[in-house]
């Protein structure tokens, strides 16, 4: 219904893309600034920075895409109108997800992705078929990270039921944080982004590999393609927190 409903006006659609597009841009090109100064940030050419950040947009940007609207779910819990999606013969996930589906976020996963392409033809690297296999599997596999950290944050409104700004400072200021090199924050805010909330995998760690620098934290190579099993323990315990926030939600009764 709301693909269809954004579609009945085709040029008001593209336009909202379009503005979507330039919108997340503004992100990149603040880095395009910062390198206007300098020629390196915390060591990182702007090619290497240019590959963190489209693997780490795209990958937001899709789960974004699917599940972007899980911040809504507050103000059902407080309205009662979350009662409604209980009753109906499909899961209640999927119907939040779906909840205000905006197609024009596509706009942010195709400025991300125009990025990393660049990154990927500008950046000095010697492609083995393990790094480029590498490189597909760090996008899907960020995406089901950023999901489970969506998935997460609704399951925390069932407590909170007023907490969509503490959700999207996890999951909009985690991207952010990620578009950067881990050599420019703190070793403890790499260890919290590692070890408690295992963003790294995201790009920071598996990028390492691929761009021939340090890991994070002096971590073993091997952890540079474990990014699907992190992608899938993050799903597990996101399931597992949005059983538990739904077992103990309680109606208001309107």
């Amino acid at each position: 219904m709301w693909v269809r409903s954004s579609m009945t006006y085709r040029t008001s659609f593209a336009v909202t893309v379009l503005g979507n597009l330039l919108v997340t841009g503004l992100d990149f090109a603040t880095i395009l600034l910062m390198f206007s100064q300098v020629d390196t940030l915390g060591g990182w050419s702007l090619p290497e920075i240019a590959f963190l950040y489209g693997l780490s947009a795209t990958a937001f940007g899709i789960a974004d895409l699917v599940l972007g609207s899980m911040d809504v779910l507050g103000g059902r819990i407080r309205d009662g109108s979350f009662d409604t999606l209980l009753v109906r013969p499909a899961p209640v996930l999927a119907q939040v997800g779906a909840d205000r589906f905006a197609l024009r976020r596509l706009g942010r996963i195709t400025q991300a992705a125009a990025v990393l392409g660049y990154a990927l033809v500008a950046v000095d690297v010697d492609w083995s078929v393990a790094k480029v296999l590498l490189v597909p599997v760090m996008v899907v596999s960020g995406a089901a990270i950023f999901c489970a950290l969506f998935v997460a944050g609704a399951a925390f409104q069932f407590v909170a039921q007023d907490a969509a700004e503490v959700q999207n400072a996890f999951t909009y200021g985690g991207t952010t944080l990620l578009q950067y090199p881990p050599t420019v924050f703190g070793k403890d805010l790499v260890r919290g982004v590692t070890f408690l909330l295992p963003l790294a995998f995201v790009n920071w760690v598996p990028a390492s590999y691929v761009l021939g620098r340090p890991y994070p934290l002096e971590l073993h190579r091997w952890t540079a393609f474990a990014p699907p099993l992190v992608a899938a323990g993050c799903c597990a315990l996101a399931g597992l927190a949005w059983r538990a926030g739904l077992r103990s939600y309680r109606s208001t009764g309107s």
